[in-house]
């Protein structure tokens, strides 16, 4: 399992090798799918409008700017340890007033309710101890959105060990009731989730089509989405 500093270290090369991630890169018809579903399943579990938010591991920053410029927070804070992926967000972040911070999710460097919502898109299954990166998103904020990959996937758990990609980034992916069982832990509930998402990243174009065709049927079948969607997302708050 990586520490916080290997897990800022394979990211970091990321952006020197590629220019940032592949997952926000890739102009794939599935990636674009896949990542716009994210942005929208997110935003629907909350409202940002006006409210002061942080998001922790953002990476380089990609969907934070999303975040801003769909769902209008009063103010932004893009947090991670990886420096060259926040100086790659900082440099593409086109004037945003969003504040770019170097920090280590199991001990940011903010006082107990900073803000109003913090956002864990994808990052607890790269991370050394997600419940301490769940706990301080507690503590910072009463408010906090979660998108992480489905641990009940047979599927997955078969990339998991036979990806290059996956075994690179040193991924493992945690079931829906070991994530509420953090949440509560950390002295929160968790109010709204879903299992989500059927169309895979980097699949063919002609099976992105067909899965997308599918994706309504797919999230709504119970059995059927915790076995083949592609994420889990929820909204949880502190009790």
């Amino acid at each position: 399992m990586s520490s916080p500093n290997r897990a800022a270290e394979i990211f970091n090369r990321d952006v020197e090798t590629k220019g940032g991630y592949v997952y926000a890169l890739d102009a794939k018809l599935s990636s674009r799918l896949a990542t716009e579903r994210w942005l929208n399943l997110m935003l629907g579990l909350t409202n940002l409008e006006g409210r002061s938010v942080t998001d922790i591991g953002c990476g380089d920053a990609t969907f934070t700017m999303r975040y801003w410029d769909r769902g209008k927070p009063r103010l932004m804070f893009a947090l991670d340890p990886a420096i060259k992926a926040l100086d790659n967000g900082a440099a593409k972040s086109e004037g945003r007033p969003i504040h770019f911070v170097a920090a280590d999710g199991h001990h940011l460097p903010y006082a107990d309710d900073s803000f109003d919502v913090a956002i864990l898109q994808a990052i607890l299954h790269h991370d050394s101890d997600p419940a301490a990166t769940i706990r301080e998103a507690f503590r910072v904020a009463r408010e906090v959105l979660v998108l992480e990959p489905n641990g009940y996937s047979p599927i997955l758990k078969v990339m998991e060990k036979v990806s290059d990609y996956h075994r690179e980034h040193e991924e493992r992916s945690y079931t829906a009731g070991r994530l509420h069982r953090w949440v509560e832990a950390a002295g929160g509930r968790v109010v709204e989730g879903r299992f989500a998402v059927a169309v895979p990243m980097f699949c063919p174009d002609w099976i992105a089509r067909l899965l997308k065709f599918a994706e309504p049927a797919i999230e709504r079948l119970p059995v059927v989405n915790r076995l083949f969607c592609a994420v889990y997302v929820f909204n949880a708050r502190r009790v």
